[in-house]
């Protein structure tokens, strides 16, 4: 039987080895390089920062945030006491987005064992832990969960962190969505990290087209979301 290319991807992020996922023509047409979180090495950080050239995320599953109590921030900066008390939070209110309703934005995070966090070694530490941590905490007690959480890391940090939507892909078509979905597909715990791949003067998204022969240049299986969501019957 022929392997399909969604089969050799997961295939692939078992092992360890990137995967790139393009969304879709009708959402923010980009492309994101993408690792395990637990795979992540000082050599992955470069080359996410050197050959993607946008920000740099960890894109946890709604059951992981939900384990580590990790809010969305759009939550946090609405909550009526906190824009009580800092009145500027209801200037800057996340209500005109053009791709979504919502951001998938929560906490960011440092290793308590880093220094400043921004090295390529220190962000590296950070992702593998929390990678590696969620898999060890998945049965555990919530409050065992944050406990552990809190004795390893810092926030805020140099690791953003994207929470997946309560339902996953079928309430939500985001690029933290296909993360997770693909980390779920090679059964590894639902965490990735990974980066926006943008031209080279930085000015729009690496076409389509440049990111297929990114890709085939170095023997990285590239998904589309439907690809993905096809691979979940959605």
């Amino acid at each position: 039987m022929v392997e399909s290319n969604l089969e050799r991807a997961a295939a692939a992020f078992a092992e360890g080895n990137p995967v790139m996922v393009f969304d879709s023509d009708f959402r923010e047409c980009e492309t994101d390089l993408l690792w395990p979180a637990a795979s992540a090495t000082p050599a992955v950080m470069r080359r996410l920062r050197q050959d993607c050239g946008g920000l740099l995320f960890l894109a946890i599953g709604d059951d992981v945030g939900e384990k580590f109590g990790l809010p969305w921030l759009q939550d946090l900066h609405t909550h009526p006491a906190l824009v009580e008390e800092n009145p500027v939070l209801a200037t800057l209110i996340t209500n005109d987005l053009q791709y979504d309703t919502r951001s998938a934005f929560t906490l960011s995070l440092n290793h308590r064992e880093t220094y400043t966090g921004i090295t390529d070694h220190d962000r590296a530490l950070t992702t593998r832990r929390f990678g590696e941590l969620a898999d060890e905490m998945c049965n555990s007690d919530p409050i065992d969960a944050i406990t552990a959480l809190g004795k390893e890391f810092r926030t805020p940090g140099h690791i953003p962190l994207c929470r997946e939507a309560p339902g996953g892909l079928k309430t939500r078509q985001g690029h933290t969505e296909l993360a997770v979905a693909i980390a779920r597909l090679a059964g590894l715990a639902p965490c990735t990290i990974g980066a926006e791949m943008l031209q080279p003067n930085g000015d729009r998204a690496l076409s389509v087209e440049d990111a297929r022969a990114y890709a085939a240049k170095h023997g990285i299986p590239m998904l589309t979301g439907d690809e993905i969501m096809n691979g979940f019957d959605l």
